[in-house]
């Protein structure tokens, strides 16, 4: 091999190593987070949730303030709101998958929750039809993924579909 071939190849393996190391941002687009509710939704019969960029800058604003103690304190706006926290990467799909997997403490014919539920009826909830959310890394390397909702939902003795 000649000195053009070797630095093909070096060049080659930077990029493949580029690719393997530097991590995907894809996980976090507004289309990760509109899938993953948009599934659960039709699970249940509800039309689809749209992305929409004024809440996503909402939900930014309010976990970026959050990023020092990474703890889930609610913003209390005009939103309804989900969050979830982990100490490792998480993805958008895995963070709705965690409110998604409160469904089973819903009882639907009863209207109520043998547990935490609220962030499930949340993302399924009839009349919420906007969404926009954030994720930020904490100051000690966890993660806090917000979606807000427009508009909000969880209006007690309402059913969310």
């Amino acid at each position: 091999m000649n000195l053009i071939s070797y630095s093909r190849i070096l060049i080659i393996l930077a990029v493949l190593v580029g690719v393997l190391v530097v991590p995907s941002k894809a996980q976090y687009s507004p289309q990760d987070y509109v899938n993953a509710h948009n599934q659960a939704r039709a699970a249940v019969g509800v039309g689809p949730i749209q992305w929409d960029d004024t809440i996503a800058a909402y939900a930014l604003s309010n976990v970026y303030r959050l990023r020092g103690s990474c703890r889930l304190v609610p913003s209390s706006g005009h939103y309804g709101e989900n969050m979830a926290k982990s100490n490792g990467v998480f993805s958008a799909a895995l963070a709705v998958n965690i409110w998604v997997n409160e469904r089973f403490s819903y009882n639907y014919a009863a209207n109520t929750c043998n547990a935490v539920c609220s962030h499930y009826t949340q993302v399924v909830w009839r009349n919420s039809v906007k969404v926009g959310c954030a994720r930020v890394r904490c100051d000690n390397g966890g993660n806090i993924i917000s979606c807000n909702y427009y508009p909000r939902g969880n209006y007690n003795g309402q059913k969310p579909y």
